[in-house]
């Protein structure tokens, strides 16, 4: 905020957010890539309710950021919060079909109102014994104001727990979120040994606003056990890595 906008005798909150010093002092950096050790607390991603690609992506750009911030050994819990219009669209998360490493230490939440959704995201980013928080809301809530965006950022910065919010069939509105994708599923390479079996996940994602990165689209998928972009072999006739073999998966359909 520019301190010409500032209201004269305006207390010192107004004037600056609480935003730790590292945060601030993050470098530009002009393309976003998978790995990337610096990653923002509060990220939105607007994808179809008719496919759990907002779900899955959420969930690899979480594991990406956990694992590039050292948190390989990190054994904190992962909070899951879904409204009841989100359920309705793509149900729970299924514990047996998440990442090995997380299917011990899922906290779900099913809200069901947004209001009851967001409460339950801000008091999870209040808690540092939480990895981080993952969220499902759909459709364009009067709830999920610029304001109440605004509240889950300072707060996700002011504790240092990363979320990202998933809106189901939102269009963007103002929200003061550092990232926001757009995501929906793209075609999956066939599997080595079986070509006529369903692929692994992989998703299409537009990075339409960053305040680190400049926008661009990548092809995304996490099948190695690490987020990585997908680039389409020169030859149609080509195989995957053997390292598509096996990999976990969310409990609903990924693609």
């Amino acid at each position: 905020m520019s301190d010409a906008l500032v209201p004269a005798g305006a207390p010192a909150p107004f004037l600056r957010s609480p935003i730790p010093r590292a945060l601030a002092a993050r470098p530009t950096e002009a393309r976003w890539r998978p790995g990337l050790s610096q990653q923002p607390l509060h990220s939105e991603i607007f994808a179809s309710g008719d496919e759990a690609s907002g779900a899955g992506l959420a969930l690899a750009l979480a594991r990406d950021a956990l694992a590039a911030a050292g948190g390989s050994e990190d054994a904190r819990q992962v909070l899951w919060v879904q409204d009841r219009g989100a359920i309705r669209h793509g149900g729970r998360p299924c514990v047996a079909g998440l990442p090995p490493d997380l299917r011990h230490r899922l906290i779900h939440v099913a809200a069901p109102t947004p209001e009851d959704a967001l409460f339950a995201l801000e008091e999870g980013l209040r808690c540092r014994d939480l990895a981080c928080v993952i969220g499902e809301i759909a459709g364009n809530r009067q709830a999920l104001s610029f304001n109440a965006s605004r509240r889950l950022t300072l707060t996700a910065e002011r504790h240092g727990v990363a979320l990202w919010l998933v809106r189901l069939d939102a269009e963007p509105d103002l929200s003061s979120a550092r990232m926001r994708w757009r995501a929906r599923a793209a075609p999956s390479l066939p599997p080595r040994w079986n070509p006529a079996a369903a692929g692994s996940a992989i998703w299409h994602a537009e990075l339409f606003r960053a305040r680190t990165h400049a926008p661009g689209e990548w092809t995304l998928s996490d099948a190695n056990g690490h987020l990585h972009i997908v680039r389409p072999p020169a030859d149609t006739s080509a195989t995957p890595d053997i390292g598509d073999l096996a990999r976990p998966t969310v409990g609903r359909s990924l693609a």
